[in-house]
């Protein structure tokens, strides 16, 4: 039994396939409608020619399914089957296959309202129409089949509309993670780049003052000191391309990372810079303090560390003040060395590494403001306006 509802679904899906296609199957239809008129002639209540323009009329509207004209199409056929039925007590089983072609399209691909009220016509002919026993049987069996390819209709309509949602959505929700994939990549290529050339600077540095302030060092070990500080300074290019590469790159996998640090670890990292230049690095802190989102805390204490990373990496030996200055909304980070400033020429801006860009993009991530370049009075200064709190952020 479900083979042969399959290939019925099969057999009226190729004849709704095209218009030349349902037109020929309207000529079928219309073809046998008038040859079982012919064959049924004997039994007929009207005149032979006026039953084949009926049997006509039930059956060739079902080749206008794929036009603009379907739905008139159907309206028009379903009323001469009524008549047909009701009147003359004709209707040929081509006519009632049409009849069900059309409701079935109406169903599927028009006003399923319409293609519903278009079966009451022939349940009425069923339940109130003359007392004629063969009319009562045409009726019901029609207003049956009539409802079942509606109901069929419908639910294949249901089921096609259900599919494009989920697809709609699927394709939505690849967006959105394509999106956030894009958004932690940056992330992760900001995060590695502050850290990570952090320490690396940091080992450069080092090196460099070593070899220059150890008193009777021997010139192999100043050589090696030196090769130090070449291989770390070769390894921050090599990890800036890479960084390129992982802000572009769609298939980077996830990380596995630590707890961020805040604002209570920002003296640490001064001191470690301290400890690193031998510059004098100072920390101010006006207004009232107020507590911060994680978030805030995190953009804040990541510009001071790539601040203070491009104080060693550009004025080795300047001295640094870091300032905290808390608003009534507003936390504003001021990070000033008394260096040589940048180059002329440059648009304010050290380098075109990724530092000042990642600074850009933390700020814009929580919705502060950002502002960098020479000092008034020489150096350099970089000054970020955050806002206290996530919901401001939002605002």
């Amino acid at each position: 039994m479900v083979d042969v509802r399959q290939e019925i679904k099969r057999a009226a899906e190729r004849i709704t396939e095209s218009p030349d296609r349902q037109a020929a199957a309207g000529a079928v239809l219309a073809l046998l409608a008038c040859g079982e008129t012919l064959v049924r002639g004997g039994s007929i209540d009207t005149d032979l020619s006026f039953a084949l323009s009926l049997a006509i009329s039930t059956t060739t509207p079902a080749g206008l399914l794929r036009t603009r004209f379907a739905t008139a199409a159907t309206v028009g056929l379903t009323a001469a089957g009524v008549v047909s039925l009701v009147s003359f007590h004709l209707l040929t089983v081509g006519g009632l296959v049409a009849q069900l072609l059309v409701l079935h399209r109406l169903a599927v691909r028009g006003s399923r309202r319409l293609a519903v009220a278009l079966v009451l016509p022939y349940v009425a002919a069923a339940l109130v129409g003359p007392q004629i026993n063969e009319i009562r049987v045409y009726g019901v069996v029609t207003a049956v089949l009539a409802a079942a390819a509606v109901a069929h209709g419908t639910g294949r309509r249901a089921r096609a509309e259900e599919v494009a949602r989920d697809a709609t959505e699927r394709a939505m929700a690849d967006t959105h993670h394509e999106h956030v994939a894009r958004g932690e990549r940056a992330r992760i290529a900001r995060e590695l780049h502050d850290v990570v050339a952090h320490h690396i600077s940091m080992i450069s540095v080092q090196a460099e003052t070593a070899r220059l302030t150890t008193p009777g060092m021997p010139e192999v070990g100043a050589k090696r000191l030196a090769d130090i500080g070449v291989t770390a300074r070769a390894a921050l290019t090599e990890m800036r391309r890479l960084l390129g590469v992982l802000r572009e790159d769609a298939g980077t996998p996830p990380v596995t990372r630590r707890p961020q640090p805040g604002l209570t670890q920002l003296n640490e990292l001064l001191d470690e810079a301290r400890g690193a230049t031998g510059a004098a690095t100072r920390l101010i802190v006006s207004g009232p303090v107020a507590p911060l989102d994680p978030g805030i805390e995190l953009t804040s204490y990541r510009i001071v560390q790539e601040a203070l990373t491009n104080v060693r990496r550009h004025a080795p030996g300047a001295a640094v003040d870091v300032e905290l200055r808390y608003h009534r909304e507003v936390l504003e980070v001021r990070i000033r060395d008394n260096g040589p400033g940048p180059p002329p020429g440059t648009g304010g801006d050290r380098s075109p590494g990724h530092g000042l860009l990642g600074m850009r993009e933390r700020v814009a991530a929580v919705g502060g403001e950002l502002r960098v370049g020479p000092a008034p009075g020489g150096g350099f200064l970089v000054v970020a306006r955050l806002p206290l709190t996530a919901a401001e952020a939002v605002r």
